[in-house]
């Protein structure tokens, strides 16, 4: 008879012994905001309150309280057999979490400088306490963000884990649910990954997810990627605008499989913005700020500025990103975090586009018009 899988583990009443805390106030973390606001594809809040997901290739269920964030890691399986529960390495699984939620970097001072400096800010900061910027592995974020393009955030996290399914290593099952690394550069650069991704329901991204992986493997490698944390942020976004899918041309109409792609004009701001989510959330650019149509109309709309013409091209991509920089300062991206998320919390825009994703173009939307 095949051994039981392990069964999850929603709270510290249950197993306090496989349980650690952080000090925490959700005015510095909201799991909820951050977890489901699309920066990350891997979480999923498996009880009320408790967010289960794959980080740094281990299982993590974490929740919060007033005052802590509570954390449990779960034992990788060993031929197929669930692990022993063993209580975390807490020096090294503390860092983990304090790496991945930037927790050195103080949340309410920021708050109160962004609101001080703009009215329209702090207008949504207190209901939307907590809104940071996630660290993520570099290669995992900028592969993610590439299945971004004409896409929203549910079936992005649907894309993610047939993805995981299909090419990353099995970590462990709970309650009969399989949880998967990320695949590694190899997987995905093989010569029948584009193929296998199509099959999965990738569509015309297969051939930038699968190309991106090979440029990467054969060029300047993972390690080469995570270097650029300590490039100047103009020389990062070079950089990774000349990876396909990130820098090539996403072509206009129907692909082979019947899914249109983006809107031709589109392109040059759309790799731009697949380059400044990577920046932000995966190689410390705090500057870095992604814009969309819809990032694009609330600097019009909102805050008055004439900038751009009737498209949103690379130019008016830059320039808007300059008004933000100028009003929110170094850790603008930051800032537009809080405003993407009270945005996409509030419902505000029509509902083809409450679902969207940081380096999507909506629901639905195929292109850039003028607002």
């Amino acid at each position: 008879r095949p051994p039981a899988p392990m069964k999850l583990r929603d709270s510290p009443s249950a197993c306090p012994s496989l349980w650690r805390s952080l000090p925490c106030p959700p005015a510095e973390l909201r799991l909820d905001l951050v977890l489901s606001s699309g920066q990350t594809f891997r979480w999923w809040e498996s009880s009320p309150g408790a967010w289960t997901g794959v980080l740094g290739e281990r299982v993590w269920t974490l929740r919060q309280d007033p005052d802590r964030l509570w954390y449990t890691v779960y034992g990788e399986e060993e031929d197929g057999r669930p692990a022993e529960a063993a209580k975390p390495d807490g020096a090294e699984t503390d860092q983990i979490l304090r790496d991945y939620f930037q927790l050195d970097v103080g949340l309410p001072a920021l708050y109160c400088a962004w609101g001080a400096a703009d009215p329209l800010f702090r207008k949504v900061a207190d209901d939307f306490p907590g809104v940071r910027v996630l660290r993520q592995d570099p290669v995992e974020c900028l592969l993610s963000f590439i299945c971004t393009s004409n896409n929203h955030i549910s079936r992005i996290t649907a894309m993610i884990e047939r993805l995981c399914q299909a090419f990353g290593r099995r970590l462990c099952r709970l309650d009969a649910r399989p949880f998967h690394a990320f695949p590694s550069l190899s997987a995905l650069a093989g010569a029948d990954a584009e193929a296998r991704l199509r099959a999965l329901g990738f569509g015309y991204r297969a051939k930038f997810v699968s190309g991106s992986a090979r440029a990467i493997v054969e060029g300047l490698g993972a390690e080469g990627l995570r270097r650029l944390r300590a490039v100047p942020y103009a020389e990062a976004r070079r950089v990774l605008c000349a990876l396909p899918g990130v820098g090539a041309k996403v072509g206009a109409g129907m692909g082979r499989d019947g899914e249109r792609g983006p809107a031709a004009g589109a392109d040059g701001a759309a790799r731009r913005q697949v380059a400044d989510c990577v920046c932000l959330m995966a190689l410390d650019k705090a500057e870095a700020v992604p814009v969309d149509t819809h990032v694009w109309r609330i600097a019009r709309q909102r805050y008055g500025a004439a900038l751009g013409g009737r498209s949103l091209t690379p130019r008016a991509h830059q320039e808007i990103g300059d008004f933000f920089r100028g009003l929110w300062g170094p850790r603008a991206g930051w800032a537009q975090a809080v405003v993407f998320c009270a945005d996409l919390r509030k419902g505000q825009e029509p509902a083809g586009s409450r679902d969207r994703a940081w380096g999507g173009r909506g629901r639905d939307s195929c292109g850039d018009g003028p607002p």
